[in-house]
């Protein structure tokens, strides 16, 4: 008889990936999709029909890219098994050449959250954080008085160290930040008790901007203003390799989902054309 997954599996599965020194975020996701599939299984012996079953299913629930992140998770957890030859392949589709409008902060839209937010002087400063240098809300514990002041941040995340220069006017409000918060030394962005801030408080407080800022929620949260920085650093210097570097991506096709403009942009730049008269 086959391996049946249990429990016991799932939380090897996870010690096996702290030792190899995934992301939060990774082992967040990973023990996510391992989780679905256990459920899934339910108590059924392991085989290639259960896990293209299983892929199928997913075909008729979620998008293309939602089937082929999941998988990824479910394909890392029957490799560390020892049944590599369950893996199922992910969906093959046309990569995107524009973005969902409805999904993409503008810059636009920025500013007015930064405006809706300025009687809150720490998520206003998160803000301005986040999307002024591309950082990933997790590098947030990153940002110490000792290494503003350096002007520098080095950031150590999945085995890589980067380093992120901090502009002038950032470096300013962030001194002025600890300065008047009484931090004379280590991470600036903490609770009352001394603790990082929490990614869910920030995202949920993120949300109650929208309303005054007159932003749809769909557009707001952490990720997006790392998104935002990508395309105007694009735009600008139009050095997806150096932009690469700076966002601490291993692969330029990242980037690219990053720098994708909009359809009612994709669609102007198509008429400045001029085929079509």
């Amino acid at each position: 008889m086959g391996l049946i997954l249990t429990k016991k599996h799932l939380t090897a599965f996870h010690n096996h990936l702290l030792r190899e020194e995934k992301s939060c975020h990774t082992i967040e996701k990973y023990l996510r999709d391992a989780g679905a599939f256990f459920l899934y299984a339910a108590g059924r012996e392991l085989t290639k029909e259960l896990t293209v079953a299983y892929k199928k299913s997913l075909e008729t629930a979620y998008a293309v890219s939602s089937v082929n992140s999941m998988l990824a998770g479910v394909n890392c957890l029957l490799r560390f098994l020892g049944l590599r030859e369950l893996q199922v392949k992910t969906l093959r589709s046309q990569r995107q050449i524009f973005c969902r409008e409805e999904n993409e902060l503008t810059k636009a839209e920025y500013l007015r959250l930064l405006e809706a937010s300025k009687g809150q002087g720490r998520l206003n400063l998160v803000l301005q954080t986040i999307c002024g240098t591309g950082i990933r809300i997790s590098e947030l514990r990153f940002f110490t008085v000792e290494a503003v002041r350096r002007g520098e941040i080095s950031v150590c995340c999945k085995s890589k160290t980067r380093r992120i220069l901090i502009p002038g006017k950032l470096k300013a409000l962030l001194l002025a930040h600890a300065k008047a918060r009484g931090i004379s030394s280590g991470s600036i962005f903490i609770t009352r008790s001394g603790k990082p801030l929490d990614r869910s408080n920030i995202w949920a407080q993120m949300k109650r901007l929208c309303a005054a800022a007159g932003v749809s929620p769909a557009k707001v949260f952490p990720h997006n203003l790392r998104k935002l920085f990508a395309r105007t650093f694009y735009a600008m210097e139009k050095d997806i390799a150096k932009l690469a570097d700076i966002l601490g991506h291993g692969s330029i096709e990242t980037t690219r989902i990053y720098i994708m403009t909009t359809g009612t942009e994709h669609r102007r730049r198509m008429e400045r054309l001029g085929l079509v008269i």
